[in-house]
């Protein structure tokens, strides 16, 4: 820079008045004189003044002419109007004409005589008209006899008219004149007219003088400009205004805006010119160019280097408190003034402002490595102790994060300000802190800055905590012991996110660091604006997730129902991340049957909970029917169907290109008879169950997989299996096999090895599950069933087969008493033999086939009555004249349920009764 500053002929001519120094661009300007009709560029100042007079003379010009034509318009006017007036006049006054039109022919007498006068006169028409206007006479004989064109008001009351009209030949001025008898009466009229353009011939004489006028003007102001632009060049060496301008600007710019001090000395040892930079450094007075550097006040040395004007590169001098680097060039080289040019560099500064670029750096940093670090879970309490984990050391020796109890439980709040706070993190370099444990929950008083910043949104700071009265008046004795501890300095920034106020974090710093700073102040807003975000997130994610899992837990079996078929255990966890579709069931079936269900509904949230809600019940009702597992599952899969064709259509009508539809679901389906010891199941999608025998033996049963539910269209499969007393069935989602550090086989051979130790009850059966193979972070939910099977011995099952007769009936009837008092049921006897003398009744009545009865005795007694036939008997009110009809209705009164079931053989009517 100083080089240049050397090479600038404009500065050098400000410090040497009256000497040239050479420059490359000088010569190049000087060339740019000689080049032909650079003069008239735009940009050069002889051509901005020939511009300017170029519109002056044109302007001039154009007003001369406007001037020019408009006087010749009204002298030509007044010129037609008065030759055209004396004309009319003349001819009026001439002698004859007055008794030429009281003649019988006026044209014959006047025509030759106006023609004629029209002619020497040199106007364009004379017509003479009676006083109605028509024309005795016209240069056009055609028009004689025509009524004439113009005002006669006037002349016909004796005054002569002038006036200017538009006629077929152009803008005429004519003149409407009387014709008075010897008694002064107006007998006739006379006009005459002439057009302008005739009269305005002048113009035309006046127009080469003028335009004469304009180029010897255009030609003086071209030469006059020439020669002030041979002037300008010469004297500013071709350099335009703009340029002179932009280097003065550019020159004047660099001296005082850069961050070092500039300084120019002669060669007497003076001082020409100081920057805003070197004045600070120097500390110089008041205007010192001019003034010998010796006489500044500058440190000996510094004054000595300065004047010498030897070349110096980055010497260190001392400058009252700081160290300069100094550098020093010559300016005379090039043929240069001599004198030289001096740089100051504060090093002292520079090493402050190296500090403070490393403290930025690790800002930066640590606002980095914060959002890195802080939110990697959605859990509202693990992230506040991110944030205080990121921040310790880093930046304060203490962090206290306190939230309101609400935002703990997944809830927005109202308000935080005076609203109970829970700590919900701290952290520090030691674990022997003085501060609020985890989990204390208290209000901060409204002294201390915590309050304040609560109520203002704004971050507080307590540069010393030691004489801050306030801060210690919300717990003086814990107060004093942070104190005590040699805790120093605080600042306390509310955690705002979307508009709410979540609570607060604290950093603290001991004695042993400085107190926090304006800009660590701001680093302290943007981890807390960064941490309440995700605190937030968290927050909307606890709500959801808890309302999710009350919605499926609300859905879910709350209790097993009671039946003797299995000894049954479950358990049930939902994801971490999120609640899924998952469900199970239990549901008693007529004939001591049970059935156990289990599914999986593909997603999670609270629509994967609410369409498992509705899958579940849809189980509920088809089970009523008593239909066959592969039956359920054909029902299941039409309803999947439907309600995923009913969220597409309705995210049509919302306007967002389809819904967010099920997709899919899974479920096994098992009825158990512990008559027969049979178990009945089919599975749509769903991992196969597990069959552990009494003696600890594990098989997957290899059943018929089926599709998904919802994909419709394809068959699902039942297969029957029979179980020993004592199995245990073991059903399960695919959140218990899978997970993503391992593969599905090697989760299912986890699970056969849990399953294998007989002797075990199916609650302890699923806790060593669960413990042995349960993923450490479930990422789907797990539903688990173990049922253990129970046989219906011989001594609770009795059974007959029935002849097709009648007759038949009495003789069963009073089998089934006998056997019914052998049980110990003799109370219960006439109500089964009411009931069974009506289903066998109508079994023999209206059904085909053998016909067969039996009776279990569970917690209920259970009367059976089985056939070929596939048609079921419906309830119906017998009229008072019917005599048949009231045989269910009597078995619905008794009995305490009672339906139908289909077989692959027909049917079997039952009726549960009530035992004593």
């Amino acid at each position: 820079m100083a080089r240049f500053m050397g090479r600038s002929w404009a500065l050098a001519a400000r410090m040497f008045p009256g000497r040239r120094p050479r420059s490359r661009r000088r010569e190049r300007s000087e060339a740019a004189v000689r080049r032909p009709g650079s003069w008239l560029s735009a940009r050069s100042v002889a051509g901005q003044v020939f511009l300017l007079q170029l519109v002056i003379v044109l302007l001039l010009v154009a007003a001369a002419s406007i001037a020019l034509v408009l006087q010749v318009r009204h002298d030509a006017t007044d010129e037609a109007r008065r030759r055209s007036l004396a004309v009319a006049e003349t001819f009026a006054d001439s002698p004859g004409i007055a008794p030429a039109l009281r003649s019988t022919n006026p044209t014959a007498v006047l025509q030759p005589r106006a023609e004629e006068a029209r002619r020497e006169s040199g106007v364009d028409f004379l017509v003479v008209m009676d006083r109605n206007g028509i024309r005795y006479t016209h240069p056009l004989p055609d028009r004689i006899g025509k009524r004439f064109v113009g005002n006669i008001k006037g002349p016909l009351a004796g005054r002569p008219l002038t006036e200017t009209v538009q006629g077929t030949i152009g803008e005429v001025v004519q003149a409407v004149v009387p014709v008075t008898d010897s008694r002064g009466h107006v007998v006739g009229l006379v006009s005459s007219g002439l057009t302008v353009r005739k009269v305005s011939g002048l113009a035309d004489r006046q127009v080469p003088l003028l335009l004469g006028a304009a180029g010897a003007s255009l030609a003086l102001a071209t030469g006059g400009t020439a020669l002030v632009s041979r002037r300008l060049r010469r004297q500013t060496h071709g350099l335009d205004p703009a340029d002179l301008t932009r280097m003065y600007e550019h020159h004047d710019a660099v001296l005082h805006s850069v961050r070092e001090g500039v300084l120019i000395v002669d060669g007497d040892g003076r001082l020409l010119l100081a920057n805003d930079e070197a004045r600070r450094l120097l500390e110089l007075p008041e205007y010192p160019e001019g003034r010998a550097v010796t006489e500044l006040g500058l440190e000996p040395r510094t004054a000595e280097l300065l004047e010498s004007g030897q070349v110096v590169t980055d010497e260190v001098l001392v400058a009252g408190d700081r160290l300069l680097a100094v550098n020093i060039r010559t300016t005379d080289q090039d043929g240069g003034p001599a004198g030289s040019v001096a740089t100051l560099r504060d090093s002292t500064e520079l090493r402050a402002l190296s500090g403070r670029a490393e403290v930025a750096q690790k800002h930066l940093k640590l606002l980095y490595d914060a959002s890195v670090e802080i939110g990697t879970t959605l859990d509202v309490s693990r992230t506040a102790q991110e944030l205080a984990q990121v921040a310790v050391e880093r930046f304060a020796d203490f962090v206290t994060v306190d939230l309101a109890s609400p935002v703990l439980r997944g809830e927005e709040p109202l308000a935080v300000s005076g609203v109970e706070l829970c700590r919900a993190a701290v952290r520090g370099i030691s674990e022997d802190h003085p501060f609020y444990p985890e989990g204390a929950r208290f209000s901060f008083v409204s002294s201390t800055p915590q309050a304040w910043g609560l109520g203002s949104g704004r971050a507080a700071v307590e540069p010393d905590v030691r004489e801050a009265g306030g801060w210690q008046a919300q717990d003086p004795e814990r107060a004093g012991l942070i104190v005590g501890y040699g805790v120093r300095s605080l600042v306390t920034v509310p955690l705002r996110a979307r508009g709410v106020l979540l609570g607060l974090v604290s950093f603290w710093r001991m004695e042993k660091r400085a107190p926090f700073e304006d800009d660590e102040i701001s680093l302290a807003e943007e981890l807390a604006s960064h941490a309440a975000v995700c605190i937030d997130n968290a927050r909307r994610y606890t709500r959801e997730h808890t309302m999710a899992v009350t919605l499926q837990h609300s859905l879910l079996p709350r209790a097993l129902p009671e039946q003797s078929a299995l000894d049954v255990a479950y358990r049930y966890l939902p994801a971490e991340s999120g609640v899924g579709g998952d469900w199970f069931d239990v549901i008693p079936l007529p004939g001591a049957r049970v059935a156990l269900v289990v599914g999986d509904v593909v997603g999670h949230g609270l629509h994967a909970a609410a369409t498992m809600g509705r899958l579940r019940t849809a189980v509920h009702n088809f089970s009523t029917l008593d239909l066959p597992p592969d039956e359920i599952l054909f029902h299941l899969d039409d309803l999947v169907t439907r309600i995923d064709q009913e969220e597409d259509a309705a995210g049509l009508e919302g306007g967002q290109g389809g819904g967010d539809g099920i997709t899919g679901a899974t479920c096994l389906y098992a009825i158990y008879d512990p008559v027969s010891r049979r178990c009945a199941m089919a599975r749509a999608g769903h991992p196969p169950p597990a069959v552990v025998a009494p003696d600890g033996t594990v098989e997957f049963l290899d059943l018929p997989a089926g599709p998904p539910l919802g994909l419709g269209g394809l068959p699902f499969e039942t297969a029957e299996v029979e179980l020993a007393e004592g199995s245990q069935l073991a059903l399960y989602t695919d959140g218990l096999i899978e997970d993503r550090s391992r593969e599905i086989d090697a989760g299912l051979e986890l699970l056969r090895e849990a399953l294998a130790h007989p002797g075990r009850t199916p609650d302890q059966t699923c806790a060593d599950v669960l413990d042995a193979v349960l993923p450490a972070r479930p990422a789907d939910d797990i539903a688990l069933i173990v049922a253990r099977t129970r046989v219906l011995g011989a001594d609770r099952v009795a059974g007959w087969d029935v002849p097709c007769d009648p007759a038949a009936v009495a003789e069963v009837r009073a089998v089934a008493i006998r056997k019914l008092a052998e049980w110990g049921l003799e109370e219960t006897a006439f109500t089964a033999e009411l009931v069974l003398s009506e289903l066998i009744t109508n079994a023999i009545r209206y059904a085909a086939g053998p016909i067969r009865v039996q009776l279990l005795r569970d917690r209920n007694l259970i009367c059976e009555v089985s056939d070929t036939s596939s048609t079921s008997p419906h309830l119906r009110y017998a009229a008072t004249t019917d005599e048949g009809g009231r045989g269910l209705f009597l078995v619905a009164q008794f009995a305490e349920r009672w339906g139908t079931r289909y077989t692959a053989e027909g049917k079997v009517i039952w009726a549960e009764l009530a035992l004593p």
